[in-house]
């Protein structure tokens, strides 16, 4: 073998163990992404909400995904420097409260990481992520509450019972209602928070109707929570929905909600759509394929369901989970 063809030989072999890794790294193509969500067992809204990022992201749609699940923003923002960490290409976030992103939002920017916010919005300049795709809950709390004033009830005794404090929704299906309190045009019998939780919700509507205070309005911010406040009006007797002694409201739109007010049993559902995956995804490939979006916040189109005009098709288009 000749000195030339052995020197090549020798270059070859230096060199060939980043040629592999870079090889293999293009020949995979897959676009890693890290999503931070709330976990499935939150509500039916985030079970669907769930179910549509894992069927949009996954390796035969061209990702390589990671996700991470907690109700709490502490551990949400760690896992989100996990990412960073990890060099994904992509961090999708559903935060759990507004605040506290913008270190690692600006972390991520810096590592070129591009942000996609979904569900909920969070405070932050928007130049710290690509785009929001979301719901808008203060106008949800509006659309909600114009309905509740709109029935004219000869007062207002409200049971508000919150989600969690300091989320998106919570800060938004809040704000509305806040308003009529300090107005004077509605009363305030108690709002307490039950961090999304059936079993809490029903606690506190318990608590009140031991209290022997009236009330003719319970205002829940998920449909969760007001499933448990109506068994709590069940077990004591309370009637409840359309000719009943107590105005029931939730939000999301799951199709058991919705049967609810189809059979008189509540009177309004706010809707909160969960699917934001797919737009999420044009969008990225948007990018990858060199172009610009179009939009930097995507706002989900929603309505409230009233029990006297809801129809069953209204449940088989809007309606969530089974």
């Amino acid at each position: 073998m000749n000195k030339k063809i052995l020197c090549m030989l020798i270059i070859l072999l230096a060199v060939s163990p980043f040629i592999l890794f870079a090889g293999g790294q293009k020949e995979s193509g897959l676009i890693k992404v890290g999503i931070v969500n709330n976990p499935p067992s939150e509500s039916g809204y985030r079970a669907a909400n769930v179910a549509d990022f894992e069927k949009v992201f996954t390796e035969a749609n061209g990702y390589e995904v990671s996700t991470f699940y907690s109700l709490k923003n502490d551990e949400q923002l760690n896992a989100a420097a996990q990412f960073i960490t990890d060099g994904v290409d992509y961090i999708l976030i559903s935060a759990a409260a507004t605040d506290g992103w913008n270190s690692v939002l600006t972390n991520a920017k810096e590592a070129g990481i591009k942000v996609f916010l979904f569900d909920r919005m969070l405070n932050a300049a928007p130049s710290l992520y690509e785009a929001a795709v979301v719901s808008d809950m203060a106008n949800e709390g509006d659309t909600a509450v114009a309905w509740l004033k709109a029935q004219k009830l000869p007062v207002y005794n409200v049971i508000h019972i919150q989600g969690a404090m300091g989320s998106d929704a919570q800060i938004g299906r809040t704000a509305a209602l806040d308003r009529e309190f300090a107005a004077g045009t509605m009363k305030k019998i108690v709002q307490q928070t039950a961090t999304w939780d059936e079993a809490e919700a029903k606690k506190i509507v318990e608590s009140v109707i031991n209290s022997g205070e009236p009330f003719n309005v319970i205002y829940a911010e998920n449909d969760g929570m007001a499933k448990g406040a109506v068994a709590a009006l069940d077990e004591a007797g309370i009637t409840h929905g359309i000719d009943g002694d107590v105005v029931v409201m939730g939000f999301d739109c799951n199709k058991w909600a919705l049967r609810e007010l189809l059979a008189g049993n509540w009177n309004y559902d706010g809707q909160c759509s969960p699917f934001q995956a797919a737009v999420i995804d044009g969008m990225i490939k948007e990018l990858e394929a060199g172009g610009k979006l179009a939009s930097k916040k995507v706002i989900s189109d929603e309505k409230g369901f009233d029990a006297a005009t809801i129809t069953q098709s209204d449940i088989d288009t809007y309606g969530l989970g089974d």
